[in-house]
């Protein structure tokens, strides 16, 4: 019989994020009063951070499966083939509420736990990115924020030691209560050497390998799960604390074990630590496990059973072992200084037992921990459409110059430099493209292939339309990836938004999952793993719905890849895919006009594959020189970056009939590109066989970005404006 030394008070049941009524089905669960050790673990169990409780409904409905589609969700990363045996495994995941109560080891163990992610599959990290959102600049805590969050992406992964190749930050009000802190990251591994989670076999020894375990943490799943209030200061120590070289030790040592035929399941001691691993462990298998807590390698004295099962300290695995080579995997961790301990047993009883000092500290039912989990369709408002708004009804600017300059010298359109070159993007080696064009490239290493990766949303599309913001999601990725000339592979989501209890904000998770499930569909491009990240919420004020999407995509010769420059002067710059005429939710109505209104631009799927195929077939074959897609901030905006990143200038015509629609409207499924004299003419002609639009916008060369008939502007005008803004901002932080 199990003692309860712990009285169980209603107090405690809403401490540990679970409602009465979840408490009732435990009840019934299990036939008795949970111990404390018991609720905890129900509590991690059944918390949205790893339950999906909320979500899993709607999740179920986003297309995972396609030709490529090695593994897709419900692994700890997704895998894809990329052809000769070789496969890339990836996924991206949020770690928003630990970043912002304690900004470095918030993100560096986001960092960590990713990287974690993807070589428990086998894989080798070989690229990482992430996605930054912060609250206004002027905010009093943004500074302190983006300074600790950007300390602590950079000082995990290059300790690590793995390339950050692309990302973005954005500010907005809305995040001034949650900054968003979204951590993806990519390895490399054979297709017929990956290793999956799910135990096998009874009377198996479960080994615990990699660093001690502290009280780090305890608690962090369900912090996760929570809004925020004025007790934030109270949950500081449910912060992971991290060590890159302790990981970079964890990854050696796991590589090369697997290599011996020791490994049999293995699993990331994440969210709700042991307790989460070992229950997912035992129930994919159809199996129990029992584990004995005195034999977890601790680093603090008088640990409860409580605190080891919801620990959250970090570079610690999972492993069900091959009990014949237990000497020389134990040798293998010896190695590299890091811990070894058979803690437990896969049995045939379906029980997750744990034992500490002699005593049954839980006595679970190991299926129903995970599977009975409570499973909410909640109710969701449908969005409301806004209208969109003409052109003609929207201001043009009075100064086309400043406009610009605005626009490229903003908080939201300036220059990542000061951010991205605090991370190391050349480790390994490989890195063909670093952050600050349309998707960040690496060779794959031993071939001429090239891998490309890319992550982007537009939040305030999502919160006008929210279907029509989760297909933009999606095809701005795609676009980015055939910039550079990439064939999209697939697709991870994380998914950001404030409380799923509000039927509106439910309405917005509903509207951009149909969104982003449609264009995965149609753009070929599955879901293969992702995560959803709930209650961004500060006193009710919820973020706005940030769907970031995670993608990649495949060259199969990486030296025919092009860049977002001009390159040479005397060519011709051609615009793919028509003229805008769509300012509603644009940049330019936010920064230059203050405003947040109207629809965002549709997003025409079928004109995107098209597109998107045209321009991924002429970077291949070698016709043209420079390719960008057109996104925030307009055509403008994407010449005077083309011009910026080449230290070059051009000229361009344009039709003044709504011209400032034609400079900063972002309708969708577009593209800039430059090509040489001697291949026009053929590449017009095949774009009018294939009935795509293409129109000569004008010519490269000279030192001044020349809108005839509007402005000029020197580039290095339009550079500085560009590279001040975030230096100035940082400077005091």
């Amino acid at each position: 019989m199990i003692q309860n030394t712990v009285k169980i008070t209603p107090e405690l049941i809403a401490a540990h994020g679970l409602k009465p009524d979840e408490y009732e089905r435990i009840l019934e669960l299990i036939g008795r009063e949970p111990t404390f050790t018991e609720l905890g673990i129900f509590s991690a169990m059944w918390n949205e951070h790893c339950s999906y409780k909320s979500s899993k409904k709607w999740l179920k409905t986003l297309p995972t499966k396609g030709p490529r589609v090695i593994q897709g969700p419900g692994e700890n990363a997704g895998v894809v083939d990329i052809d000769d045996g070789q496969t890339v495994v990836f996924k991206m995941e949020s770690h928003n509420h630990p970043s912002y109560i304690e900004p470095y080891q918030g993100a560096a163990t986001g960092v960590g736990g990713i990287l974690r992610d993807v070589f428990t599959m086998g894989a080798r990290p070989v690229a990482a990115m992430n996605a930054l959102r912060f609250g206004e600049p002027d905010h009093p805590r943004t500074k302190h924020l983006v300074s600790g969050v950007v300390s602590g992406v950079g000082g995990y992964g290059n300790s690590f030691g793995v390339p950050t190749v692309g990302g973005e930050v954005e500010f907005h009000k809305s995040y001034n209560g949650n900054c968003l802190v979204n951590a993806f990251a990519a390895g490399l591994a054979d297709a017929d050497k990956i290793f999956l989670s799910e135990a096998k076999g009874v009377g198996l020894p479960v080994v615990y390998l990699g660093a001690k375990t502290g009280r780090d943490g305890v608690g962090g799943a369900t912090m996760a799960s929570a809004e925020f209030d004025d007790t934030i200061e109270e949950k500081r120590p449910t912060v992971q604390v991290g060590d890159p070289f302790t990981e970079k030790c964890l990854l050696e040592a796991c590589l090369e074990l697997m290599k011996t035929g020791a490994v049999i399941a293995i699993q990331d001691m994440g969210a709700a630590g042991l307790t989460c691993s070992a229950v997912e462990m035992g129930a994919k298998g159809n199996l129990g496990i029992e584990l004995d807590l005195n034999k977890v390698p601790v680093r603090e004295e008088n640990m409860s059973a409580y605190e080891m099962m919801l620990s959250e300290s970090q570079e610690r695995m999972l492993m069900v072992l091959e009990p014949s080579k237990e000497d020389v995997a134990q040798a293998i961790f010896k190695k590299w200084g890091l811990d070894f301990a058979v803690v437990g047993v896969t049995t045939d009883t379906l029980r997750f037992v744990i034992k500490h000092h002699g005593e049954v500290m839980a006595d679970l039912p190991i299926k129903e921990l995970g599977d009975e989990a409570p499973e909410y369709d909640r109710p969701w408002l449908p969005w409301a459409e806004p209208a969109a708004i003409p052109a003609d009804q929207i201001a043009a600017p009075a100064d086309y110059t400043e406009a610009l300059l605005k626009l490229v010298g903003s908080a939201n359109g300036s220059s990542r430099r000061w951010v991205y070159e605090q991370y190391d993007t050349l480790i390994q080696g490989n890195s063909a493209a670093t952050p600050g064009g349309d998707a960040g490239v690496i060779r794959v290493e031993g071939t001429n292939k090239g891998l490309a990766f890319t992550v982007d949303v537009n939040p305030r599309y999502c919160y006008a339309n929210p279907f029509e913001g989760g297909k933009q999601a999606v095809a701005e990725t795609y676009r980015n990836l055939s910039a550079v000339g990439a064939l999209p592979l697939a697709t991870t989501d994380n998914l950001n938004f404030g409380n799923p209890e509000k039927p509106e904000i439910m309405g917005q998770f509903v509207g951009c999952l149909k969104g982003i499930g449609e264009a995965c569909e149609v753009l070929e491009t599955p879901i293969v793993s992702g995560n959803v990240s709930l209650y961004n919420e500060t006193h009710g004020e919820g973020i706005l719905p940030t769907p970031a999407i995670g993608a990649v995509g495949l060259l199969k010769d990486v030296t025919k890849r092009v860049g977002s420059a001009f390159v040479a002067e005397g060519e011709t710059i051609l615009l793919i895919g028509g003229h805008g005429t769509h300012l509603g939710q644009s940049q330019y109505m936010a920064e230059v006009l203050g405003r947040e209104e109207g629809a965002p631009p549709p997003v025409d799927l079928a004109k995107e594959k098209r597109n998107g195929t045209f321009v991924r077939n002429s970077i291949e074959s070698g016709r043209v020189t420079a390719v960008h897609d057109i996104s925030s901030g307009g055509l403008a905006v994407a010449l005077a970056e083309m011009a910026i990143s080449g230290k070059m200038g051009a000229t361009v015509k344009l039709d003044l009939e709504n011209v400032h629609a034609k400079m900063f409207g972002e309708d969708q499924g577009r593209y800039v590109v430059t090509i040489t004299n001697a291949e026009l003419a053929a590449f017009m002609e095949d774009a009018i066989d294939l009935g795509i639009g293409v129109e000569e916008l004008g010519t490269t060369g000279g030192t001044d970005l020349n809108f005839a008939n509007l402005t000029t502007i020197s580039v290095s005008k339009l550079s500085q404006a560009h590279e001040a803004w975030f230096p100035e901002f940082m400077a005091h932080a």
